[in-house]
């Protein structure tokens, strides 16, 4: 297991209201599930950016699955889109669980824009601006 940093519960309330930690995790497993997917070069690439884009997220869309947020940040110096499947940890759920994190995506910024389109973010960013 692998500490990953910390989200706002403030902002993640718009994915669910009964958040029982702001802590994140990724296991060992969803680290291997993140490198058979995406490759080892894109885990090297993106791993030390997880936090950043926990912590500041750009959008969070609401995932189909329960208390599961899609987060998502841009990172124009690379001319990509990290996207964090996150597992929220609510009440009823286990205590001693963290949130966690399921999958990494990557997105180039034609595929991002058509997410946007398509889908309706739960939480953007203020003053987000798009020329960043």
């Amino acid at each position: 297991m692998h500490y990953i940093g910390k989200i706002d519960l403030d902002i993640f309330k718009c994915v669910t209201e009964d958040i029982i930690t702001d802590e994140v995790i990724l296991t060992d497993e969803r680290m291997e599930h993140i490198i058979d997917r995406r490759g080892q070069e894109f885990f090297d690439k993106y791993r030390r950016l997880f936090g950043t884009v926990l912590s500041e997220p750009d959008y969070i869309f609401k995932d189909d699955s329960p208390n599961t947020a899609i987060v998502c940040k841009r990172f124009f110096e690379h001319e990509k889109n990290v996207n964090i499947v996150l597992r929220l940890v609510v009440e009823g759920d286990n205590p001693n669980y963290k949130n966690s994190i399921l999958t990494v995506i990557g997105e180039n910024n034609r595929r991002f824009e058509q997410r946007l389109r398509n889908n309706t973010p739960v939480y953007v960013k203020k003053n987000l601006d798009k020329t960043e």
